[in-house]
Parts: structure tokens; sequence; C-alpha cells
């Protein structure tokens, strides 16, 4: 028999788990005028299910109410950690692998080669880098081109690594990474080298990968003038979550943010959209890459 408390409990659950149509979209205005994100019609269950941890802690009974807490915008660490848990961070080592190395095999020697005249570090900004594999992907290719070319006095490496999240970006600069983690793309080769065991029987990047990296918060919907420019620009498997419009202005200011010449590297499911006026595609058998114009 169900006695009254548990047809409480019950009727609270459901009563936070309902989701009117009304409050779903503006839950989906909220998230798209703050971090860009574009939620198709079907995706209550998506918002709920990620929602419910969130509005256990705040002890906020319904949807409703969450949606008005968040319109209100008098709780600043419930508006972040909303964008949190509503930002998909699914990332491996070496993602897709051959822009990784296309970036060891082909640019940094043109980039570090006898006929190139710039001078100065190389820059390379990994943009929406997650709990870090992606900047420390590039760090280790960097690495190893190092280590291979010993006799020659190549030109230093620099890495600007930004994420939305404050949440895995302070993951990201601890480089700290659990057995399942590691086992994400990573060679046994590369973990040895590059990886330290703690006690806890995790794996800590080493210094020196972390130490040409900088870690900092960017929303991509605002500008990038505080970056400086770039050679190289990672924006990977990011442009997919939002609208035309917002992807569109996120290339152009990219394509700003890069030096004549320079390469973006998109997802391989992702393309232009409506930028490719400021872009030359270039095949990289296998693979495409993106030199500004």
């Amino acid at each position: 028999m169900i006695n009254k408390d548990s047809n409480d409990v019950f009727a609270k659950l459901a009563a936070r788990d309902n989701v009117d149509q009304a409050e779903f979209d503006q839950f989906r205005q909220f998230l798209e005028d703050a971090c860009g994100i574009s939620l198709g019609d079907n995706k209550q269950y998506l918002v709920t299910n990620r929602m419910r941890r969130l509005m256990d802690d705040h002890k906020i009974a319904n949807f409703g109410d969450l949606v008005r807490n968040l319109r209100q915008g008098l709780n600043r660490k419930l508006k972040e950690q909303v964008i949190d848990a509503m930002t998909t961070n699914e990332t491996f080592w070496f993602r897709d692998i051959y822009p990784y190395d296309h970036l060891k095999n082909n640019l940094l020697p043109q980039l570090m080669g006898p006929n190139n005249k710039m001078f100065g570090p190389i820059r390379i900004w990994s943009a929406a880098c997650s709990s870090g594999q992606e900047p420390y992907s590039i760090s280790m290719m960097a690495e190893e081109f190092k280590l291979k070319n010993m006799g020659t006095l190549p030109r230093q490496v620099q890495i600007v690594a930004t994420d939305l999240s404050t949440t895995v970006l302070e993951q990201a600069r601890a480089g700290e990474y659990d057995k399942l983690s590691v086992m994400r793309g990573l060679s046994n080769e590369r973990l040895d080298r590059f990886f330290d065991k703690t006690p806890e029987g995790n794996w800590k990047v080493k210094p020196i990968l972390r130490d040409r990296i900088d870690f900092r918060p960017i929303n991509l919907m605002d500008s990038y003038a505080a970056l400086g420019k770039f050679d190289i620009v990672f924006c990977r498997n990011v442009l997919i979550y939002f609208n035309a419009d917002l992807k569109r202005q996120i290339l152009q200011k990219i394509h700003a943010s890069l030096k004549p010449q320079g390469i973006l590297y998109l997802g391989s499911s992702e393309g232009l959209a409506g930028a490719a006026d400021l872009f030359e595609m270039v095949r990289c058998e296998p693979g495409i890459l993106y030199k500004a114009i």
C-alpha cells in the first residue's frame, strides 16, 4: 500500500519534471541568449533530465519556477550551473586524428621551416576546449615535433584554450584524468611519455605540456579581440549547436582573429555556414581545413 507521504513524493517529482510548452520555449530562449545553443522542439526530456539534480540542489519545486529564476537573473551561480549542465562536453584525445597529424607533419614544418620569414611564437587557439583533451593533444604534437627536430631552433608554440564552462576549464587546468578518460584515444606510449600516475590511480599531464597552454573563459558570442591573433584555430564540433546566423557570426569573428593565410580546423560534420567567401577549402587527404582569405 502506498501511504500519503509516498503520494506527496510522487506528486512533487511529477511537478518537478512537468514541462509546459510555453515554459520550455522560454528556457530555450534563455539558453540561446546566454550561450547560443539552439535546442530542438523535442528536447523536453533532455532538459528535465539535466535540470533534475540542479532543481533539487537549489530546492526549486518545478520547471516553471526554474525558468522564472533564470529570467530574473538574480542567481548567477544557478545560471552558470544551468549552462554547464546543458553544454555538451563530449571530447577525447586526438579526435578524428587527421587535424593533429596534419598539424605535426605539415603546418608546423611550414611555420618553422627555413623558408618561413615569420618571427615570434606560433599561436594556436583551441576554442570550446572542454575538459582539455584537445589543447593537450595539440601540445603533444608540438612537443613531438620539437623532439624530432632537436638540431633546429624552432619557434615557440603558444596555445590558448577557451571554454564557456568554468567547471570544465577547472578540470582542464588541473590536467588530471581517470583511467576511462585516458583510454579514449590516447596510446600507451603517449600516456607513459606525457603523464604521471597519481597516488589515487589517475593520470596527470606533465608540466612540459601544460606550460604552453593558457586556459581562459570565453563565450563564443562575445568579442575575441582580447585573445590576439592566431596562426591556427581549432573550433571543432561546436558550430553544430548554433543556428545559422550565429554560426556565420562566429566564423566571421574567427576569421578576424586569424593572421593572413591562417588555418581553421572545423569538425568533420561542420561547414562554413555562409562564410565561404572568407576561407579557401583545402583537402588534407583525409580531412579538410580552411585557409583564411
